[in-house]
Protein backbone atom coordinates (compact mmCIF):
# COMPACT_ATOMS: atom_id res chain seq x y z
CA UNK A 1 0.00 0.00 0.00
CA UNK A 2 1.37 3.38 -1.03
CA UNK A 3 0.75 6.11 1.58
CA UNK A 4 -1.59 8.95 0.56
CA UNK A 5 -2.78 6.93 -2.43
CA UNK A 6 -5.43 8.68 -4.52
CA UNK A 7 -8.16 7.12 -6.64
CA UNK A 8 -11.18 8.77 -8.31
CA UNK A 9 -14.57 7.37 -7.30
CA UNK A 10 -17.90 7.17 -9.05
CA UNK A 11 -20.51 9.76 -8.11
CA UNK A 12 -22.92 6.99 -7.10
CA UNK A 13 -20.60 5.99 -4.25
CA UNK A 14 -20.79 9.40 -2.60
CA UNK A 15 -24.10 8.79 -0.80
CA UNK A 16 -22.45 6.03 1.23
CA UNK A 17 -18.99 7.52 1.64
CA UNK A 18 -17.23 6.39 4.77
CA UNK A 19 -20.43 4.94 6.26
CA UNK A 20 -18.77 1.53 6.55
CA UNK A 21 -15.74 3.09 8.28
CA UNK A 22 -17.92 5.11 10.67
CA UNK A 23 -19.93 2.02 11.58
CA UNK A 24 -16.77 -0.04 12.13
CA UNK A 25 -15.57 2.74 14.44
CA UNK A 26 -18.87 2.55 16.41
CA UNK A 27 -19.67 6.15 15.44
CA UNK A 28 -22.92 5.57 13.55
CA UNK A 29 -24.19 3.76 16.63
CA UNK A 30 -24.22 7.05 18.62
CA UNK A 31 -25.06 9.50 15.82
CA UNK A 32 -27.98 7.70 14.16
CA UNK A 33 -29.60 6.62 17.42
CA UNK A 34 -29.46 7.64 21.07
CA UNK A 35 -27.78 9.86 22.14
CA UNK A 36 -27.81 11.31 18.55
CA UNK A 37 -24.48 13.11 18.83
CA UNK A 38 -23.44 15.66 16.21
CA UNK A 39 -20.64 17.62 17.85
CA UNK A 40 -22.86 20.66 18.36
CA UNK A 41 -21.27 23.20 20.67
CA UNK A 42 -17.75 21.84 20.05
CA UNK A 43 -15.07 23.32 17.80
CA UNK A 44 -13.18 21.02 15.42
CA UNK A 45 -9.91 22.79 14.55
CA UNK A 46 -7.92 21.57 11.55
CA UNK A 47 -4.34 22.76 11.06
CA UNK A 48 -3.42 21.83 7.51
CA UNK A 49 -3.16 23.05 3.90
CA UNK A 50 -6.35 25.12 3.87
CA UNK A 51 -9.90 24.38 2.75
CA UNK A 52 -12.30 24.80 -0.17
CA UNK A 53 -14.93 26.57 1.90
CA UNK A 54 -17.37 26.68 -1.04
CA UNK A 55 -18.07 22.93 -0.87
CA UNK A 56 -21.45 21.83 0.56
CA UNK A 57 -19.54 19.68 3.10
CA UNK A 58 -18.76 22.84 5.07
CA UNK A 59 -22.14 24.56 4.90
CA UNK A 60 -25.45 24.43 6.69
CA UNK A 61 -27.92 25.60 4.10
CA UNK A 62 -26.55 28.78 2.56
CA UNK A 63 -24.36 29.59 5.56
CA UNK A 64 -20.89 28.38 6.40
CA UNK A 65 -20.12 26.07 9.30
CA UNK A 66 -16.64 27.56 9.47
CA UNK A 67 -16.07 29.72 12.51
CA UNK A 68 -12.95 31.36 11.02
CA UNK A 69 -10.00 30.71 8.72
CA UNK A 70 -6.54 31.91 9.63
CA UNK A 71 -4.47 31.85 6.46
CA UNK A 72 -0.90 32.10 7.68
CA UNK A 73 0.40 32.30 4.11
CA UNK A 74 -1.55 35.49 3.31
CA UNK A 75 -0.11 39.00 3.56
CA UNK A 76 -1.92 41.40 5.91
CA UNK A 77 -3.43 44.57 4.42
CA UNK A 78 -4.39 47.01 7.15
CA UNK A 79 -6.12 49.43 4.80
CA UNK A 80 -8.33 46.66 3.42
CA UNK A 81 -9.06 45.40 6.93
CA UNK A 82 -7.22 42.13 6.34
CA UNK A 83 -5.38 41.50 9.59
CA UNK A 84 -3.92 38.58 11.55
CA UNK A 85 -5.72 37.37 14.67
CA UNK A 86 -5.22 39.70 17.59
CA UNK A 87 -1.89 38.99 19.26
CA UNK A 88 -0.26 37.45 16.15
CA UNK A 89 1.76 39.08 13.40
CA UNK A 90 1.44 36.81 10.36
CA UNK A 91 -1.33 35.93 7.95
CA UNK A 92 -4.95 37.05 7.66
CA UNK A 93 -7.98 36.04 9.73
CA UNK A 94 -11.22 35.59 7.76
CA UNK A 95 -14.31 35.57 9.98
CA UNK A 96 -17.56 33.65 9.56
CA UNK A 97 -19.26 36.83 8.35
CA UNK A 98 -16.62 37.37 5.65
CA UNK A 99 -16.93 33.75 4.51
CA UNK A 100 -20.73 34.01 4.31
CA UNK A 101 -20.39 37.15 2.19
CA UNK A 102 -18.02 35.29 -0.13
CA UNK A 103 -20.45 32.38 -0.43
CA UNK A 104 -23.27 34.75 -1.37
CA UNK A 105 -21.14 36.14 -4.22
CA UNK A 106 -20.44 32.71 -5.71
CA UNK A 107 -17.14 30.96 -6.27
CA UNK A 108 -15.61 33.29 -8.87
CA UNK A 109 -16.30 36.59 -7.13
CA UNK A 110 -16.31 35.23 -3.59
CA UNK A 111 -12.76 33.90 -3.94
CA UNK A 112 -11.65 37.49 -4.45
CA UNK A 113 -13.11 38.51 -1.11
CA UNK A 114 -11.79 35.50 0.83
CA UNK A 115 -8.85 34.23 -1.26
CA UNK A 116 -8.18 31.03 0.67
CA UNK A 117 -7.24 28.06 -1.50
CA UNK A 118 -6.26 24.47 -0.81
CA UNK A 119 -3.85 23.61 -3.60
CA UNK A 120 -3.07 20.06 -2.42
CA UNK A 121 -6.59 19.19 -1.27
CA UNK A 122 -5.19 17.60 1.89
CA UNK A 123 -6.79 20.02 4.35
CA UNK A 124 -10.14 19.87 2.57
CA UNK A 125 -10.13 16.07 2.73
CA UNK A 126 -9.13 15.89 6.39
CA UNK A 127 -11.73 18.46 7.45
CA UNK A 128 -14.48 16.63 5.55
CA UNK A 129 -13.72 13.35 7.35
CA UNK A 130 -13.64 15.03 10.77
CA UNK A 131 -16.65 17.31 10.43
CA UNK A 132 -18.10 17.28 6.89
CA UNK A 133 -21.86 17.79 6.66
CA UNK A 134 -22.40 14.61 4.61
CA UNK A 135 -19.28 12.47 5.07
CA UNK A 136 -17.96 13.57 8.43
CA UNK A 137 -18.05 12.35 12.01
CA UNK A 138 -18.97 15.53 13.92
CA UNK A 139 -21.49 16.90 11.43
CA UNK A 140 -22.81 19.60 13.76
CA UNK A 141 -19.54 20.98 15.11
CA UNK A 142 -18.21 24.40 14.23
CA UNK A 143 -15.06 24.26 12.10
CA UNK A 144 -11.93 26.30 12.73
CA UNK A 145 -9.30 26.26 9.98
CA UNK A 146 -5.65 27.23 10.21
CA UNK A 147 -3.97 27.21 6.81
CA UNK A 148 -0.37 26.73 7.82
CA UNK A 149 2.38 28.70 6.17
CA UNK A 150 5.17 26.69 4.56
CA UNK A 151 8.92 27.14 4.43
CA UNK A 152 8.86 26.57 0.65
CA UNK A 153 6.24 25.83 -2.05
CA UNK A 154 6.75 22.07 -1.56
CA UNK A 155 7.85 22.19 2.07
CA UNK A 156 6.42 21.40 5.46
CA UNK A 157 5.12 24.10 7.80
CA UNK A 158 7.69 25.68 10.04
CA UNK A 159 7.58 24.57 13.64
CA UNK A 160 6.80 28.10 14.82
CA UNK A 161 3.83 28.37 12.43
CA UNK A 162 2.31 25.17 13.77
CA UNK A 163 2.91 26.31 17.33
CA UNK A 164 1.17 29.62 16.64
CA UNK A 165 -1.73 27.74 15.08
CA UNK A 166 -2.14 25.45 18.08
CA UNK A 167 -1.88 28.42 20.45
CA UNK A 168 -4.56 30.29 18.49
CA UNK A 169 -7.00 27.36 18.51
CA UNK A 170 -6.79 26.53 22.21
CA UNK A 171 -6.95 30.18 23.25
CA UNK A 172 -9.99 30.81 21.06
CA UNK A 173 -11.68 27.88 22.77
CA UNK A 174 -10.98 29.50 26.13
CA UNK A 175 -12.23 32.87 24.88
CA UNK A 176 -15.49 31.36 23.59
CA UNK A 177 -15.76 28.98 26.57
CA UNK A 178 -16.06 25.99 24.26
CA UNK A 179 -14.24 22.65 23.99
CA UNK A 180 -11.87 22.21 21.04
CA UNK A 181 -10.67 19.07 19.23
CA UNK A 182 -7.50 19.82 17.24
CA UNK A 183 -6.53 17.76 14.18
CA UNK A 184 -2.87 17.54 13.05
CA UNK A 185 -2.55 15.21 10.06
CA UNK A 186 1.11 15.57 9.13
CA UNK A 187 4.59 15.19 10.54
CA UNK A 188 8.25 14.74 9.72
CA UNK A 189 11.12 12.51 10.78
CA UNK A 190 13.44 15.10 12.31
CA UNK A 191 14.02 14.54 16.02
CA UNK A 192 14.85 11.90 18.61
CA UNK A 193 11.29 10.52 18.55
CA UNK A 194 10.98 10.43 22.34
CA UNK A 195 8.84 13.50 22.93
CA UNK A 196 11.69 15.85 23.81
CA UNK A 197 11.63 18.44 21.02
CA UNK A 198 10.40 22.00 21.45
CA UNK A 199 7.26 21.26 19.38
CA UNK A 200 6.38 18.08 21.26
CA UNK A 201 6.76 19.75 24.64
CA UNK A 202 4.74 22.72 23.38
CA UNK A 203 1.88 20.36 22.44
CA UNK A 204 2.07 18.78 25.89
CA UNK A 205 1.76 22.21 27.50
CA UNK A 206 -0.95 23.43 25.10
CA UNK A 207 -3.08 20.38 25.85
CA UNK A 208 -3.48 21.70 29.39
CA UNK A 209 -5.03 25.00 28.25
CA UNK A 210 -8.80 25.18 28.34
CA UNK A 211 -10.78 22.06 27.43
CA UNK A 212 -8.99 20.61 24.45
CA UNK A 213 -7.85 17.39 22.84
CA UNK A 214 -4.95 17.32 20.34
CA UNK A 215 -5.01 14.41 17.88
CA UNK A 216 -1.96 13.65 15.69
CA UNK A 217 -1.25 11.05 13.00
CA UNK A 218 1.54 8.50 13.43
CA UNK A 219 2.76 9.11 9.86
CA UNK A 220 3.37 6.84 6.90
CA UNK A 221 6.98 5.81 7.54
CA UNK A 222 6.36 2.24 8.73
CA UNK A 223 7.67 0.57 5.57
CA UNK A 224 9.62 3.46 4.05
CA UNK A 225 13.09 2.08 4.99
CA UNK A 226 13.95 5.44 6.50
CA UNK A 227 14.88 4.27 10.01
CA UNK A 228 17.28 1.77 11.51
CA UNK A 229 18.47 1.17 15.05
CA UNK A 230 20.60 -1.18 17.07
CA UNK A 231 23.31 -1.57 19.70
CA UNK A 232 27.00 -0.92 18.98
CA UNK A 233 28.92 -2.63 21.76
CA UNK A 234 31.53 -3.47 19.12
CA UNK A 235 32.17 -1.95 15.71
CA UNK A 236 28.92 -1.65 13.76
CA UNK A 237 28.42 -0.94 10.03
CA UNK A 238 25.15 0.62 8.87
CA UNK A 239 24.56 0.66 5.12
CA UNK A 240 22.09 2.75 3.14
CA UNK A 241 21.43 3.32 -0.52
CA UNK A 242 21.13 6.67 -2.22
CA UNK A 243 19.17 6.38 -5.46
CA UNK A 244 20.04 8.30 -8.60
CA UNK A 245 19.01 11.93 -8.94
CA UNK A 246 18.88 12.86 -5.25
CA UNK A 247 19.51 16.60 -5.13
CA UNK A 248 20.32 16.42 -1.43
CA UNK A 249 20.17 14.07 1.53
CA UNK A 250 20.57 14.13 5.28
CA UNK A 251 21.13 11.50 7.97
CA UNK A 252 20.39 11.84 11.68
CA UNK A 253 22.09 9.80 14.37
CA UNK A 254 20.69 9.89 17.90
CA UNK A 255 22.53 8.27 20.80
CA UNK A 256 23.05 8.67 24.52
CA UNK A 257 25.70 11.25 25.35
CA UNK A 258 27.46 8.89 27.74
CA UNK A 259 28.15 6.47 24.88
CA UNK A 260 31.47 7.60 23.39
CA UNK A 261 32.13 6.36 19.86
CA UNK A 262 33.74 7.53 16.63
CA UNK A 263 31.96 7.56 13.30
CA UNK A 264 33.36 6.82 9.83
CA UNK A 265 31.44 7.67 6.68
CA UNK A 266 32.26 5.61 3.57
CA UNK A 267 31.23 6.67 0.04
CA UNK A 268 30.13 4.28 -2.75
CA UNK A 269 33.66 4.24 -4.23
CA UNK A 270 35.27 3.44 -0.87
CA UNK A 271 36.48 6.91 0.09
CA UNK A 272 36.15 7.49 3.81
CA UNK A 273 36.32 10.19 6.42
CA UNK A 274 36.40 9.82 10.21
CA UNK A 275 34.37 12.06 12.51
CA UNK A 276 35.86 11.71 16.01
CA UNK A 277 32.98 12.02 18.45
CA UNK A 278 35.18 11.21 21.42
CA UNK A 279 37.08 14.49 21.45
CA UNK A 280 35.69 17.90 22.33
CA UNK A 281 32.56 18.19 24.45
CA UNK A 282 31.15 21.24 22.68
CA UNK A 283 28.81 21.30 19.71
CA UNK A 284 30.55 22.00 16.43
CA UNK A 285 30.16 21.62 12.67
CA UNK A 286 32.74 19.80 10.55
CA UNK A 287 32.98 20.10 6.76
CA UNK A 288 34.37 17.22 4.70
CA UNK A 289 34.12 15.97 1.14
CA UNK A 290 33.71 12.47 -0.31
CA UNK A 291 33.73 12.09 -4.10
CA UNK A 292 31.42 14.83 -5.44
CA UNK A 293 29.46 15.30 -2.23
CA UNK A 294 30.17 17.84 0.50
CA UNK A 295 29.39 16.67 4.03
CA UNK A 296 28.39 19.15 6.71
CA UNK A 297 28.40 17.21 9.96
CA UNK A 298 26.87 18.80 13.05
CA UNK A 299 28.23 17.15 16.18
CA UNK A 300 25.70 18.08 18.82
CA UNK A 301 25.59 17.88 22.58
CA UNK A 302 22.73 17.38 25.05
CA UNK A 303 20.37 20.35 25.34
CA UNK A 304 18.56 21.68 28.42
CA UNK A 305 15.45 19.74 27.36
CA UNK A 306 17.06 16.66 25.79
CA UNK A 307 19.77 14.42 27.23
CA UNK A 308 20.44 12.55 23.98
CA UNK A 309 23.10 13.59 21.49
CA UNK A 310 22.35 14.42 17.87
CA UNK A 311 24.76 13.88 14.99
CA UNK A 312 23.37 15.42 11.81
CA UNK A 313 24.98 14.89 8.40
CA UNK A 314 23.90 17.14 5.56
CA UNK A 315 24.93 15.75 2.14
CA UNK A 316 25.29 18.50 -0.46
CA UNK A 317 26.14 17.70 -4.13
CA UNK A 318 29.03 19.54 -5.75
CA UNK A 319 27.17 19.48 -9.04
CA UNK A 320 23.51 18.52 -9.30
CA UNK A 321 23.09 15.21 -7.50
CA UNK A 322 24.49 13.41 -4.46
CA UNK A 323 26.71 10.46 -5.42
CA UNK A 324 24.40 7.48 -5.80
CA UNK A 325 25.14 3.96 -4.60
CA UNK A 326 25.80 2.23 -1.29
CA UNK A 327 26.99 4.46 1.54
CA UNK A 328 28.17 3.14 4.91
CA UNK A 329 28.41 4.56 8.41
CA UNK A 330 30.75 2.69 10.75
CA UNK A 331 30.32 3.22 14.48
CA UNK A 332 33.45 2.41 16.53
CA UNK A 333 32.86 2.29 20.30
CA UNK A 334 35.44 4.01 22.48
CA UNK A 335 33.67 3.85 25.85
CA UNK A 336 30.03 2.84 25.69
CA UNK A 337 27.42 2.17 28.36
CA UNK A 338 24.30 1.22 26.37
CA UNK A 339 25.64 1.38 22.80
CA UNK A 340 22.12 2.20 21.54
CA UNK A 341 21.86 4.18 18.30
CA UNK A 342 19.02 5.33 16.05
CA UNK A 343 19.33 6.61 12.48
CA UNK A 344 16.69 8.52 10.52
CA UNK A 345 16.48 9.68 6.91
CA UNK A 346 14.11 12.40 5.67
CA UNK A 347 10.47 11.48 5.10
CA UNK A 348 9.61 9.12 2.23
CA UNK A 349 7.79 12.01 0.52
CA UNK A 350 11.06 13.87 -0.14
CA UNK A 351 13.22 10.83 -0.99
CA UNK A 352 13.48 9.05 -4.30
CA UNK A 353 12.33 5.44 -4.46
CA UNK A 354 15.32 3.24 -3.69
CA UNK A 355 16.86 5.57 -1.12
CA UNK A 356 16.83 3.90 2.29
CA UNK A 357 18.53 1.62 4.80
CA UNK A 358 19.31 -1.96 3.76
CA UNK A 359 18.33 -3.31 7.20
CA UNK A 360 15.53 -0.96 8.28
CA UNK A 361 13.86 -1.03 11.68
CA UNK A 362 10.10 -0.49 11.50
CA UNK A 363 9.77 0.32 15.22
CA UNK A 364 9.85 3.97 16.29
CA UNK A 365 8.86 5.19 12.83
CA UNK A 366 6.29 7.57 14.29
CA UNK A 367 6.60 11.01 12.76
CA UNK A 368 6.99 14.11 14.89
CA UNK A 369 4.94 15.62 16.56
CA UNK A 370 2.90 12.43 17.08
CA UNK A 371 5.43 11.47 19.76
CA UNK A 372 4.13 14.25 22.04
CA UNK A 373 3.15 12.46 25.22
CA UNK A 374 -0.19 14.22 25.78
CA UNK A 375 -1.32 14.02 22.16
CA UNK A 376 -3.68 11.25 21.06
CA UNK A 377 -1.56 9.43 18.47
CA UNK A 378 -3.47 7.59 15.74
CA UNK A 379 -2.30 4.89 13.34
CA UNK A 380 -4.19 3.44 10.38
CA UNK A 381 -5.84 0.12 9.57
CA UNK A 382 -7.80 -1.33 6.65
CA UNK A 383 -11.43 -1.76 7.70
CA UNK A 384 -12.36 -4.05 4.79
CA UNK A 385 -9.55 -6.50 5.63
CA UNK A 386 -9.52 -5.87 9.40
CA UNK A 387 -5.76 -5.60 9.13
CA UNK A 388 -3.02 -3.19 10.13
CA UNK A 389 -1.96 -0.79 7.35
CA UNK A 390 1.73 -1.57 6.99
CA UNK A 391 2.64 1.98 6.00
CA UNK A 392 1.38 3.26 9.35
CA UNK A 393 4.08 4.65 11.62
CA UNK A 394 4.92 2.28 14.45
CA UNK A 395 5.71 3.34 17.95
CA UNK A 396 6.76 1.79 21.21
CA UNK A 397 5.59 0.39 24.48
CA UNK A 398 7.38 1.77 27.51
CA UNK A 399 7.65 -0.56 30.47
CA UNK A 400 8.21 0.41 34.05
CA UNK A 401 11.52 -1.47 34.07
CA UNK A 402 12.80 0.44 31.02
CA UNK A 403 12.68 -2.43 28.52
CA UNK A 404 10.71 -2.28 25.27
CA UNK A 405 8.90 -4.90 23.22
CA UNK A 406 5.58 -5.53 21.49
CA UNK A 407 4.01 -7.25 24.48
CA UNK A 408 3.69 -6.52 28.15
CA UNK A 409 4.26 -9.44 30.48
CA UNK A 410 2.84 -10.12 33.89
CA UNK A 411 4.00 -7.75 36.59
CA UNK A 412 5.27 -5.08 34.20
CA UNK A 413 3.60 -1.68 34.29
CA UNK A 414 2.98 0.25 31.07
CA UNK A 415 4.16 3.84 31.42
CA UNK A 416 3.47 5.09 27.89
CA UNK A 417 2.18 3.69 24.60
CA UNK A 418 2.36 5.12 21.07
CA UNK A 419 0.21 5.04 19.05
CA UNK A 420 -2.73 4.88 21.42
CA UNK A 421 -5.15 3.46 18.85
CA UNK A 422 -5.93 2.85 15.17
CA UNK A 423 -8.68 4.26 12.96
CA UNK A 424 -9.69 3.61 9.33
CA UNK A 425 -7.01 4.92 6.97
CA UNK A 426 -7.31 2.93 3.72
CA UNK A 427 -9.52 3.92 0.76
CA UNK A 428 -11.27 6.77 2.57
CA UNK A 429 -13.64 8.74 0.31
CA UNK A 430 -13.09 12.49 0.43
CA UNK A 431 -14.20 15.57 -1.54
CA UNK A 432 -11.72 17.40 -3.73
CA UNK A 433 -11.37 21.17 -4.06
CA UNK A 434 -13.60 22.52 -6.84
CA UNK A 435 -15.76 19.40 -6.79
CA UNK A 436 -15.51 15.65 -7.29
CA UNK A 437 -14.42 12.88 -4.97
CA UNK A 438 -11.49 10.53 -4.59
CA UNK A 439 -10.28 7.73 -2.36
CA UNK A 440 -7.17 8.30 -0.30
CA UNK A 441 -5.04 6.26 2.09
CA UNK A 442 -2.70 7.30 4.88
CA UNK A 443 -2.71 8.01 8.58
CA UNK A 444 -3.68 11.59 7.70
CA UNK A 445 -7.20 10.30 7.12
CA UNK A 446 -7.32 8.06 10.16
CA UNK A 447 -6.70 11.03 12.46
CA UNK A 448 -9.95 12.92 11.68
CA UNK A 449 -12.07 9.89 12.61
CA UNK A 450 -10.60 10.17 16.11
CA UNK A 451 -10.76 13.98 16.14
CA UNK A 452 -14.44 13.84 15.23
CA UNK A 453 -15.02 11.11 17.82
CA UNK A 454 -13.36 13.28 20.49
CA UNK A 455 -15.67 16.15 19.52
CA UNK A 456 -18.72 13.90 19.93
CA UNK A 457 -17.46 12.78 23.34
CA UNK A 458 -16.98 16.37 24.48
CA UNK A 459 -20.47 17.25 23.24
CA UNK A 460 -21.92 14.41 25.32
CA UNK A 461 -19.82 15.26 28.36
CA UNK A 462 -19.30 19.02 28.43
CA UNK A 463 -22.00 20.54 26.23
CA UNK A 464 -24.80 18.25 27.45
CA UNK A 465 -23.58 18.32 31.03
CA UNK A 466 -22.94 14.61 31.53
CA UNK A 467 -19.24 14.99 32.38
CA UNK A 468 -17.76 18.48 32.55
CA UNK A 469 -14.23 17.05 32.83
CA UNK A 470 -14.40 15.08 29.58
CA UNK A 471 -11.38 16.58 27.79
CA UNK A 472 -7.62 16.12 27.58
CA UNK A 473 -6.18 12.94 29.04
CA UNK A 474 -9.64 11.82 30.18
CA UNK A 475 -10.80 11.67 26.56
CA UNK A 476 -7.67 9.71 25.66
CA UNK A 477 -8.23 7.27 28.51
CA UNK A 478 -11.83 6.61 27.48
CA UNK A 479 -10.89 6.24 23.81
CA UNK A 480 -8.34 3.63 24.86
CA UNK A 481 -10.84 1.92 27.17
CA UNK A 482 -13.30 1.48 24.31
CA UNK A 483 -10.88 0.08 21.74
CA UNK A 484 -11.43 -3.28 20.07
CA UNK A 485 -8.75 -5.90 19.45
CA UNK A 486 -7.39 -5.93 15.91
CA UNK A 487 -7.08 -9.48 14.52
CA UNK A 488 -3.42 -10.36 14.23
CA UNK A 489 -2.49 -8.11 17.16
CA UNK A 490 -4.13 -9.78 20.17
CA UNK A 491 -1.44 -8.77 22.67
CA UNK A 492 -2.25 -5.29 23.89
CA UNK A 493 -0.71 -2.81 23.91
CA UNK A 494 1.67 -3.23 20.99
CA UNK A 495 3.80 -0.93 18.87
CA UNK A 496 1.61 -1.21 15.76
CA UNK A 497 -1.97 -0.97 16.98
CA UNK A 498 -1.45 0.48 20.44
CA UNK A 499 -4.48 -0.57 22.48
CA UNK A 500 -6.65 -1.45 19.47
CA UNK A 501 -9.12 0.12 17.03
CA UNK A 502 -11.48 3.03 17.60
CA UNK A 503 -14.93 2.17 18.98
CA UNK A 504 -16.71 5.33 20.10
CA UNK A 505 -19.85 3.65 21.44
CA UNK A 506 -17.78 1.66 23.93
CA UNK A 507 -15.79 4.79 24.87
CA UNK A 508 -18.79 6.79 26.03
CA UNK A 509 -19.15 6.38 29.83
CA UNK A 510 -22.83 5.50 29.78
CA UNK A 511 -24.65 3.20 32.17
Amino acid sequence: MVPYEKRRVWKGMVAYMNEYERTASCITQVTQREPYLTGEGVIVAVLDSGIDYFLPEFRKGNETRILAIWDQSASPDEQAGLLPPQGYNIGVLYTREMIDEALALGREEGAKKVPVFDYSGHGTAVTAVAAGTDSGVATGADILVVKLGTSSPEGFPRTTQLMRGIDFCVKLGVELNRPVALNISFGNTYGDHQGNSLLERFIDNASEIGRSVIVVGSGNEGTSNGHTAGVALSQKRVEFSIAAYETGMSVQLWKYAQDIMDMTLVSPSGERVIFPLSGENTARTVRQRLENTTLLCYLGEPLPYNMTQEIFIDMIPQDTYVDSGVWSIVLSPVNVVTGEYRFYLPSYAVRNRGTGFFLPTPEMTLTIPSTARRAVTVGAYDVSLRSYADFSGRGYVYRYDGGRSDTVGEGQIVADVKPELLAPGVNITVPMPNGGYEQVSGTSFAVPFVTGAAALMMEWGIVRGNDRFLYGERVKALLVKGTKVLPGAPNRPNSQAGWGTLCLERSLPRG
